[in-house]
């Protein structure tokens, strides 16, 4: 059986994002590469706390890095996604 992995994309957002915390908190920055490894092998890992969003914003998906950080993206198709927002719930649920 071949295994398939999960394609993902980033929008320049993101990467802006992902690149700032890479330069102030090497922890956390070393935290997200492993959640989006692990998103690429198994999206639904129960460990990524992967959910979908409700209201203005349902057909976006999130992943739960810490309490209160959260990596948004939308799911392309089955087998790709685009990361969009990473931040505090209350920056990227708007």
């Amino acid at each position: 059986m071949k295994l398939k992995f999960m394609k993902i994309r980033f929008s320049k957002d993101f990467i802006k994002l992902l690149e700032k915390i890479k330069r102030k908190d090497k922890k956390l920055s070393n935290q997200i590469y492993k959640q989006l490894k692990l998103f690429t092998k198994e999206p639904k890992h129960p460990s990524l706390r992967t959910h979908k969003l409700i209201g203005k914003i349902r057909n976006y998906w999130s992943i739960s890095l810490t309490k209160s950080l959260r990596m948004v993206y939308i799911l392309l198709n089955d087998d790709e996604a685009y990361f969009i927002a990473i931040g505090k719930h209350e920056e990227v649920y708007k």
